[in-house]
């Protein structure tokens, strides 16, 4: 039970700390609606979702007015699409995505994630369909998120499916450019995808999960902050200490609105997502606790270590507090979700090689970053290629949601809105990684990765 003074707690977080639930994100298996035929399988689909979340959002705006904590995003997340749909005689999955468009319209969630496919040891036909189908369908779609998984620590690194989505970020950011090509903040590649998470754009409801769930994430950068100004100078330990404290009390939070929802819904609860995740307000930005933390700017030297301690401690935290803590759970750093990040890279002291340093710390990896639309689709790749390494390597998830704009370079602004933020376009490495990625094939797991 949340006691009375935790309760008080929670209250000041949520007026002065912007703490909130960023999302409860109910998972839905589509794997019953297979069909051939697309009429069928559409039909089967949209009135699996419109029936199973129909109260999705009501449920979420009731818990905001009951305990007062901000629930920013209510969200669906379904069967990877290469899979549910891969028996469907077709050659594009684009009617599928604006079926799914439709459903989430139709029961008012911000997004649904699932247009995705899994990749990492090789393609099936409704991969290539699914991967081939992706600049159209988030160019004719508001709420539909992509996600594709190229490696796994496990099975190594698909070169092939890395250099496909080099190009296929491309083609997505030219079908969306009369929009500062916003389509690619809408896909995400990763390496080690989990089947729990319940953050855009990467979420999809794994095959191991079951028929209906509530995973719900939680975020508090402001909180921590203002804890961490409280032992400004003090060692270490004390440090660790104190967001340890602060990671627990956010996660409680989570804890008590995902267990009303998954009652109220009669939806089994998942997990807990802890991850620390900033938006463009003051005083919600991971880049602004770095700076308590001591460093003048995100970027500056110490920049990786002081970020190594945040997300350990954060997870340390927040394992206390829940015993079905899952998804990514950690600290993003997405630069236009983060004013302190927008801040760094303007001032210089952040580019994007530190960035991809502090991904080897961090929840997940080079996340919303604006590039030029000159950007050649090799470098796209040679990019997801080491943050697909970091990941098999360090048997973490990693990820590029990258979006070159077409139109910009390098120090122009660009406007997403909402959580999207705003961000400068950073400069990429201008060298040619083209023959490397040429060379197609995977690459072979890591040594620790034969555990059994």
């Amino acid at each position: 039970m949340i006691s009375l003074v935790e309760a008080q707690e929670t209250n000041k977080m949520i007026r002065e700390m912007n703490l909130d639930v960023r999302t409860i994100t109910m998972g839905i298996s589509l794997m019953d609606c297979a069909h051939s035929d697309l009429r069928v399988f559409s039909r089967k689909v949209y009135d699996k979702i419109t029936k199973t979340a129909e109260k999705l959002v009501k449920t979420g705006e009731d818990l905001e007015k009951q305990f007062g904590v901000p629930i920013v995003n209510k969200r669906i997340s379904v069967t990877p699409i290469s899979i549910a749909a891969g028996g469907l005689k077709t050659d594009t999955y684009v009617p599928v995505a604006e079926l799914l468009d439709k459903a989430a319209k139709e029961v008012g969630v911000n997004f649904i994630g699932g247009f995705s496919a899994l990749v990492h040891k090789g393609f099936t036909k409704g991969d290539r369909i699914l991967i081939d189908s992706i600049p159209e369908a988030l160019s004719v779609t508001e709420r539909v998120c992509a996600s594709v998984n190229v490696g796994s620590s496990r099975s190594g690194i698909n070169m092939d499916a890395v250099k496909l989505m080099g190009d296929i970020i491309v083609q997505t950011a030219e079908r969306t450019r009369d929009r500062d090509s916003i389509g690619c903040a809408k896909l995400v590649v990763f390496c080690n995808s989990v089947e729990d998470n319940p953050f855009m754009a990467g979420a999809y409801h794994g095959v191991g999960e079951q028929e209906c769930v509530i995973n719900v994430g939680v975020s508090g950068p402001g909180v921590v902050k203002r804890a961490l100004e409280e032992v400004r100078g003090r060692e270490f330990e004390v440090l660790c200490e104190t967001i340890k404290r602060t990671a627990f009390k956010i996660t409680r939070v989570g804890q008590l609105v995902a267990q009303e929802a998954s009652k109220r819904l009669g939806v089994p609860f998942g997990i807990i997502d802890l991850s620390l995740a900033p938006t463009p307000e003051i005083g919600d930005s991971i880049a602004e606790i770095l700076q308590v933390m001591g460093l003048e700017h995100a970027g500056a030297p110490g920049t990786t270590a002081a970020l190594a301690i945040l997300n350990d401690n954060v997870k340390k935290g927040g394992i206390m507090a829940s015993s079905y803590v899952g998804g990514l759970s950690g600290a993003f750093i997405p630069v236009s979700e983060d004013h302190g990040m927008i801040e760094a890279v303007q001032r210089g002291a952040l580019t994007l090689e530190k960035l991809e340093a502090m991904t080897c710390v961090c929840s997940v990896g080079l996340d919303m970053i604006a590039i030029p639309g000159t950007t050649s689709k090799e470098t796209i790749s040679g990019i997801i290629a080491d943050e697909a390494a970091i990941g098999m390597v360090n048997n973490k998830t990693t990820a590029v949601r990258l979006i070159p704009v077409i139109g910009k370079e390098v120090g122009d602004m660009v406007e997403f809105g909402g959580l999207l933020g705003y961000a400068p376009v950073m400069a990429v490495n201008s060298f040619g990684c083209g023959s490397f990625i040429g060379r197609g094939g995977r690459i072979p797991a890591p040594v620790h990765s034969f555990k059994n």
